[in-house]
Order: structure tokens, then C-alpha cells, then sequence
């Protein structure tokens, strides 16, 4: 699911976030190679507030500055994970089981790529996601990118 450079970020972070009571959720490093964004998720069992991103911001930056991980100019987001949260490990899958999910293959299953659907829990390495009625499982592994798909209720 991440590239060689994002796991060498993610696991620089995770060092300190478990110190500050903060979960990386996800690191992505997005747009052009000579200018790239490196958005990095966090989350609380909380939730996060203004505060905890302001700070998480400063301590992040921190390790960033030290890591240099690009040439030249970079941009560091630091951000809730959002309705649309990102789904890495197989921990998040089982966490959010009952909630309905976004999930893309690496390597096409049975014809399929891209699935939605009822996340229904884990087995082994397996991510179990109920789609239109029957039970796909997907190997952690050949995950390219799953998130939670979010839905806002405009009737309450």
C-alpha cells in the first residue's frame, strides 16, 4: 500500500506519535517530484482537535527537518484522517468492521479490482468486505488503497 519512501516516513513518525498518544494513520506523499506534499493522518481514540494538529504539526516538522527527506522544497500537511479515512493495517479493518469501504487490488481477484462494500472483519492475513451480498476476501497484501466511505446525514 505505501511506497518505499512513505514507510521509511511512517515508521520515523510512528517512533514519537505513541510518546504524544497520537496513531499515524497514514503517511502519503502526493504531486510533483520536484515539489512534493507529505500528508501525514493522525487520529486519537478522541478524535483530534485543533490543538492536538498544532502541536502534532510542530513535533512532525521536526522529525521531517532531520529526515530531509526530499531535495529542496517540500510541503508537510498534518491532518485528521476525515470521514474518508484511510484504511492501512489490518488492525483498521477490524476496527471499523460494520462500516462500508472503499477497497482497490493491486492485482486483479476473480476478474475484480475495485470493491465496495460492508467491511466484515479479518482472517489471518485476509480482509473480509461483503459486496452485493456475498463475501470477498482480500489479501492484505495486494491492498493498493482502502477508505472508509463516508456518508453525511443532511436530515438531522
Amino acid at each position: 500500500m505505501l511506497t518505499a519512501k512513505e514507510r521509511s516516513l511512517l515508521e520515523a513518525l510512528e517512533k514519537q506519535a505513541a510518546e504524544h498518544g497520537i496513531e499515524i494513520v497514514t503517511v502519503e506523499v502526493v504531486g510533483a517530484k520536484k515539489s512534493p506534499t507529505i500528508r501525514v493522518y493522525i487520529d486519537t481514540p478522541e478524535g483530534v482537535s485543533f490543538d492536538e494538529l498544532s502541536n502534532a504539526q510542530a513535533w512532525i516538522n521536526d522529525i521531517m527537518d532531520e529526515l530531509d527527506p526530499f531535495p529542496g522544497a517540500y510541503t508537510l500537511e498534518v491532518s485528521s484522517p476525515g470521514i474518508d479515512r484511510p484504511l492501512r493495517t489490518l488492525e483498521h479493518f477490524e476496527r471499523f468492521a460494520g462500516e462500508t469501504a472503499v477497497v482497490t487490488a493491486v492485482e486483479p481477484q476473480n476478474g475484480r479490482s475495485k470493491w465496495t462494500g460492508t467491511l466484515a472483519g479479518v482472517r489471518g492475513q485476509v480482509i473480509v468486505i461483503d459486496v452485493d451480498g456475498a463475501q470477498e476476501e482480500i489479501e492484505i497484501g495486494n491492498i493498493k488503497r482502502a477508505r472508509l466511505k463516508g456518508a453525511v446525514d443532511f436530515g438531522s
